[in-house]
């Protein structure tokens, strides 16, 4: 096993990549780097505006704040990558930088998971606790939330990079994907790894529906609270704080599971590229768009700091 480790080491692993030189191609490829952007900059600012903004100081907020982080941190792992592999004409990956890769990926997809489970519980306090809200999601308890979803996800990631890492690779090394992805890789591996993959099924099934579970939990009984409500306009309020969540939630989950619970022998890399290109790209760029600009708190936020952005420039 040393020695295929230390030959993995040394050759790296060679990423086909989702995109050719072609006309077409090259479109797409221009196409993902505005995504790109445009998540790299939405990410920024809304973290920007919650931090400056001292009504955006609430529990709601501070979650959004981390989950743009864990968005920015996701795009920067595998974009920049593939977009250098690209533009030089390489499509190598060295051993440890597959490695790091891996690690990043699964930590902040499984922090991500926990996370949007968690705030699913914020909303549900929220709106079925109202008076109680603010001692029921103290500072104390946002801390943990946020704080459990990382320590969770990093577990998750360190269990998965070393297992995937230690593994004897031998043959090609030419992973079908455009970033290094766990069940990619050990279609490589030269041994059985039907140990691994149930390991990987275990920590998927932990990290994806112990949380969709809580989602679903909490927003039966927030439907049944609304349900309740006698005022229209109160109703039509509490779905409208839940609706950017459900959306984000949707495209989140649903793309994760279809690459991580499916079985095995279902699996074609043409459609895992597409997907995770949706989650990895896609759905860091459409979440600050969702939150932003179907919130009235954070659009008042970005038209108070233009403003004064505005009044600085002219003096």
């Amino acid at each position: 096993m040393g020695i295929w480790l230390n030959q993995s080491s040394i050759d790296g692993f060679i990423l086909l990549g989702i995109f050719s030189h072609s006309q077409t191609d090259l479109v797409l490829f221009s196409m993902v780097m505005i995504v790109f952007i445009v998540a790299l900059c939405g990410n920024i600012l809304l973290i920007f505006l919650i931090y400056k903004d001292p009504r955006l100081h609430t529990p709601m907020y501070f979650f959004l704040s981390q989950l743009s982080l864990m968005d920015l941190m996701l795009i920067s792992d595998i974009v920049p990558k593939m977009a250098v592999n690209f533009l030089l004409g390489r499509k190598s990956i060295s051993f440890v930088g597959c490695g790091i890769q891996i690690g990043f990926f699964v930590s902040l997809v499984g922090s991500e998971g926990l996370l949007l489970g968690l705030m699913a519980y914020d909303r549900y306090v929220a709106i079925t606790h109202p008076l109680h809200y603010s001692i029921l999601m103290s500072q104390r308890v946002c801390l943990q939330i946020a704080g459990s979803s990382w320590t969770f996800g990093i577990i998750d990631g360190m269990i998965q990079m070393v297992a995937a890492m230690s593994l004897p690779y031998c043959g090609s090394k030419s992973v079908d994907h455009f970033f290094c992805e766990v069940p990619a890789l050990l279609k490589l591996s030269c041994t059985d790894t039907s140990i691994f993959d149930t390991l990987l099924f275990a920590c998927c099934v932990f990290m994806l529906l112990l949380p969709f579970s809580i989602i679903l939990a909490s927003y039966a009984c927030i439907l049944g609270a609304v349900l309740h409500m006698h005022s229209a306009q109160a109703r039509k309020k509490a779905l409208a704080t839940c609706s950017s969540h459900l959306t984000t939630v949707s495209l989140f989950y649903g793309a994760a599971m279809f690459i991580y619970l499916r079985p095995r022998r279902y699996r074609a890399p043409s459609h895992d590229k597409v997907v995770s290109i949706f989650y990895t790209v896609l759905t860091p760029m459409l979440n600050p768009l969702i939150y932003s600009l179907r919130n009235r708190e954070v659009m008042g936020a970005l038209r108070k700091g233009l403003g004064l952005c505005k009044i600085c420039s002219q003096h």
